[in-house]
């Protein structure tokens, strides 16, 4: 597809945001700060792709638990994220109440999702069917793990958003590891799109480390869904470059070198170097580009810092609605 030079820019700007925010988390947690981080590191591509292929506030989204960059282009900010990291009062997502990256954001129709993973799934399907009944024109997008779409949930989400044609896109984040299961144990089929022949919708591969590759494919699956077709299964091949979560020991399952070799293939750097190659930024220019980044981290980390932690009894509520006496 034929972008534009602003648009292109726009990307590059949210992947490398989301890089910058990710990695800090992995400081904050080694230094003690938070309990838990899960990592999108290597998924900003696919996500950001998908992102920009939406109608930002219009459509849907029902994310899962790796998608920082994603949300990040949806319009979450890093003051946000960082709340949420720390269960910080404020929290936009649930108040300080759920796990980190358990993501919603209602500006941008972003559900809650739950900890389980592909509980999302019919979610998606269930909007989608909301939506057809309305006869509105939105389309609902849907993420998940490779590992995700061996889940019970998943298939029945999908099963029903088929049959019904519903204005839904899965989008499958493939990144080579289910936790610590390499995809050739997790499941027959060679990708996640096969496994759409069986249920009846279109299911496509791409490459999920290329942002304009991904930004196509998911554009041209939103219009299909948006004209009444139906759904699609789209696989995103990429790379889990950090453990499963701060709480995996990748060394267990899989080696440096791999690590390293998978890294020649870091969606940002191939983003960067896009950048320069169509002379849409200089080595100067990206470079001030970068520290941008780091300070808008920076005073996110601050902020979460300073801010406090949410009071007891705000545990009930809104969790509970209050008692209305009628004396």
């Amino acid at each position: 597809m034929d972008l534009s030079s602003d648009l292109k820019k726009e990307m590059y700007w949210m992947m490398l945001l989301s890089r910058r925010l990710d990695e800090r988390a992995w400081v904050l947690h080694r230094q003690g700060k938070i309990a838990f981080h899960i990592s999108g590191i290597g998924h900003e591509a696919g996500q950001v792709g998908a992102a920009f292929a939406l109608r930002k506030g219009y459509d849907w989204v029902t994310p899962y638990y790796r998608d920082l960059a994603l949300m990040l282009s949806l319009g979450m900010t890093p003051r946000d994220f960082m709340l949420s990291l720390m269960g910080k009062s404020g929290e936009p997502s649930s108040g300080g109440r759920q796990m980190p990256s358990h993501f919603s954001m209602r500006s941008a129709n972003a559900v809650s999702h739950s900890a389980p993973v592909a509980t999302q799934t019919p979610h998606a399907a269930g909007i989608g069917l909301a939506i057809k009944m309305k006869k509105e024109d939105k389309v609902v997008l849907t993420t998940i793990g490779e590992g995700s779409t061996s889940q019970g949930e998943w298939y029945e989400g999908v099963n029903w958003a088929a049959i019904h044609r519903l204005p839904v896109v899965f989008l499958v984040q493939n990144n080579q590891y289910a936790i610590s299961v390499p995809p050739e144990l997790q499941m027959a089929v060679k990708s996640s799109a096969d496994k759409a022949c069986g249920l009846g919708l279109p299911g496509i591969t791409v490459d999920g480390t290329d942002v304009f590759t991904v930004y196509e494919a998911v554009y041209n699956a939103v219009e299909h869904a948006r004209k009444g077709n139906g759904p699609t299964l789209i696989e995103a091949r990429m790379y889990r470059i950090t453990p499963h979560s701060s709480d995996d020991d990748d060394r267990t399952y899989r080696t440096r070198e791999e690590v390293e070799d998978n890294k020649k293939r870091d969606p940002v750097t191939l983003a960067r170097d896009h950048m320069i190659q169509e002379n849409l930024y200089t080595e100067i220019e990206l470079n001030a580009l970068d520290a941008k980044a780091k300070e808008i981290v920076t005073d996110a980390v601050k902020y979460g810092e300073e801010m406090p932690f949410p009071a007891g009894e705000e545990a009930a509520y809104p969790v509970y609605i209050e008692e209305v006496r009628r004396d």
